[in-house]
């Protein structure tokens, strides 16, 4: 199936091959070694912590509706156990997405960003400069 190239007129075959060129940069970018450590990195954070954030709001939710009771034993005051449950539902919510950022920004962005810098000058050359 061809793919359309934004200015090309039909049958145009050099875009066509240009195209297909720089298809087979970005599979050839995919299978590098900076590139599957990237993508490691971002699945060794992300997997574990995807997981415990998923556990422990399926446990507030089955403690919710499974033991209403003790979702409303008093702890202070006004305030009981569902509440202070429900304000670290968020609470983790937000460290979950600093800890992301701050991963993201010590271990990935640098070799993401060089992956990317390579990548154009790659598709640069298989377009001969034009972009």
């Amino acid at each position: 199936m061809p793919v359309p190239v934004p200015g090309a007129g039909p049958g145009c075959r050099a875009s066509e091959d240009e195209a297909a060129a720089a298809a087979d940069v970005y599979l050839e970018v995919q299978r590098s070694a900076a590139f599957q450590e990237v993508r490691s990195r971002y699945l060794r954070f992300v997997v574990p912590g995807v997981a415990a954030f998923f556990v422990w709001y399926l446990a507030y939710l089955v403690t919710a509706t499974t033991e209403p009771g003790l979702m409303a034993h008093p702890v202070a005051g006004a305030m009981n156990v569902a509440m202070l449950a429900g304000l670290g539902q968020f609470l983790s919510t937000f460290l979950f997405a600093w800890a992301y950022a701050r991963h993201a920004r010590l271990r990935r962005d640098r070799a993401a960003l060089e992956l990317r810098w390579n990548t154009q000058e790659l598709t640069r050359g298989v377009q001969g400069g034009a972009l």
